[in-house]
């Protein structure tokens, strides 16, 4: 029978065992949503990374591994995409090639305490550069950040006002480090002791420190969820079940109700009936209708969603265009090279155009709101723009019906509550077929979900606050610090290489001589 160490010296099974471990910490994403998880999730991938024989096969223990992560945060799109969705996992899987280097270089043997303790900040540095990387929208965005896990944790949402998800993922990824220390390096457990240690005291002195939201007031914000309504003249019946079901809404004094994306499939200019349509009910709400229009324009060229503000005489101009769009859902990436993805899975027949700024909407009753569509929810600067924009309530519309039986429609609505608690805004997450949320300025959950099996509109009061949260003001500077860590490493790295290679000893060879016994010159 073949011991465990053979299975970690062949390279393949070696690989396979690597990307399982980076799939463990799908479990702390919902649907599962076991965030405790999420503390332990990465020690077998950081074990098995300490392990390897040398800083090569570290660097594919990383790139397995965080395919491995990819392909599972991501699973849902493997209808859609099929067999494209484990080659863009593979591709940036390689962003943890040289993670898995770090964590050799810092764990492997018997670290002292020093290197033990610098492993505790440069480890977690290290991951938040490739959630840095890979949050850049051309690469797919930030879906499945490792701190986004903890969407439903009082304190962790707490520290999110201070520091973003981004110091959720770096306090996650040092938990992880400090664990992998004690249960494999006894000579560095004081440190990794330390390192937990310090990690309560943040969070304790976030809980303490971080100033809360001052809630100020209330808005009763309605949410329209269709359900799947699809089959030949879909556009037609769905704006028709949202009109049916908005007209419910009428007597119970809503301040706006906020349609899913892609709610009207028509352009408004082209199809003014049914812009006469939504106004009718808006004056029969007494609240503007937030839409959204997912169609070709009639004023310019080419495919947009639009978040398009419709009051009781009509479309009010307040309009706000997608500006980040989903890869291979709604364009493709460098179509010339790889347009061939629309053979073997749902890819973007015709790319959409992008909207060019953010948009803060006045919707009457005193109330700013600020759009945002989809995926868009997942970039956490763009609600931090919208805060320091004057945003009182943050909106996504969003639709999620092509993974409606997946994990995906639950994760989606999980963002928000990141969002909220980020900016010290509620956020309202409205659907076409679920999952729809709304969170109150701290990331707390308002009300029920309106799960995918629902066809209903619901009003939520929702109450709004004011004050800038620590992140709205500081930005990513957990980001930064990262940055700095990582150069100083690079800057110290780069002067023992220096040092050990001027105090390597010179080779005294002695000079050829010539055939008259004396030395050559050479040129002479």
């Amino acid at each position: 029978m073949k011991t465990f160490g053979h299975w970690l010296a062949s390279p393949w099974l070696r690989s396979l065992l690597a990307a399982l471990a980076g799939a463990l910490p799908m479990l702390a994403f919902p649907a599962p949503s076991l965030w405790w998880f999420a503390y332990v999730a990465l020690v077998p991938w950081i074990l098995l990374a300490r392990s390897a024989p040398t800083g090569k096969r570290a660097a594919y223990d990383g790139w397995f591994g965080g395919l491995g992560f990819m392909l599972a945060v991501h699973h849902w799109l493997l209808p859609s995409l099929h067999v494209f969705t484990v080659v863009l996992a593979g591709l940036l899987g390689v962003l943890w090639a040289p993670w898995g280097r770090l964590v050799r270089r810092f764990l492997a043997g018997v670290p002292s305490p020093g290197r033990g303790a610098a492993a505790l900040v440069v480890l977690p540095s290290g991951w938040l550069m490739v959630e840095l990387v890979r949050s850049w929208q051309g690469l797919g965005g930030p879906w499945g950040m490792l701190g986004a896990s903890q969407w439903q944790v009082e304190p962790a949402l707490r520290l999110a006002s201070v520091g973003g998800v981004w110091l959720l993922s770096f306090l996650v990824v040092a938990v992880n480090v400090a664990v992998a220390v004690l249960v494999s390096v006894r000579e560095s457990r004081v440190p990794a002791v330390a390192g937990l240690v310090a990690t309560a005291a943040a969070t304790s002195a976030a809980w303490i420190w971080a100033p809360r939201p001052d809630v100020d007031g209330r808005v009763r914000v309605a949410v329209v969820q269709p359900g799947i309504v699809d089959g030949v003249g879909s556009g037609e019946r769905r704006f028709d079940r949202e009109e049916q079901l908005t007209r419910r809404l009428a007597g119970e004094h809503p301040d706006l109700v906020v349609w899913g994306e892609s709610s009207v499939g028509f352009d408004l200019g082209e199809r003014p009936d049914l812009a006469r349509r939504i106004a009718a009910l808006s004056r029969e709400t007494g609240a503007d209708v937030l839409a959204n229009v997912d169609a070709r324009r009639s004023d310019q060229p080419g495919i947009y969603k639009s978040s398009v503000l419709v009051g009781p005489n009509g479309p009010t101009g307040e309009r706000y265009d997608k500006m980040r769009l989903v890869p291979f859902g709604e364009y493709i990436p460098a179509r010339s090279l790889l347009g061939w993805a629309t053979s073997v899975g749902k890819a973007a027949g015709e790319d959409r155009r992008r909207g060019s700024e953010q948009v803060v909407m006045n919707v009457g009753h005193g109330l700013r709101v600020g759009p945002m569509v989809c995926f868009e929810t997942a970039f956490p600067d763009m609600s931090r723009h919208l805060a320091q924009a004057g945003a009182d309530v943050l909106l996504a519309q969003s639709s999620t019906s092509t993974w409606q039986h997946s994990w995906a429609p639950e994760q989606h609505a999980s963002i928000a509550a990141l969002r909220a608690a980020e900016t010290g805004r509620p956020m309202v997450h409205a659907t076409l077929t679920g999952v729809s949320a709304v969170y109150g300025p701290s990331g707390q959950r308002i009300g029920s979900w309106l799960s995918t099996e629902a066809s209903t509109a619901r009003v939520y009061d929702v109450p709004t606050a004011h004050g800038v949260t620590p992140y709205v003001r500081f930005g990513d500077w957990p980001v930064f610090g990262a940055l700095l860590v990582l150069g100083v490493l690079g800057a110290t790295e780069g002067a023992r290489t220096l040092r050990l290679r001027r105090s390597a000893p010179e080779s005294h060879v002695p000079p050829a001589r010539t055939v008259h016994e004396s030395a050559a010159h050479p040129g002479r």
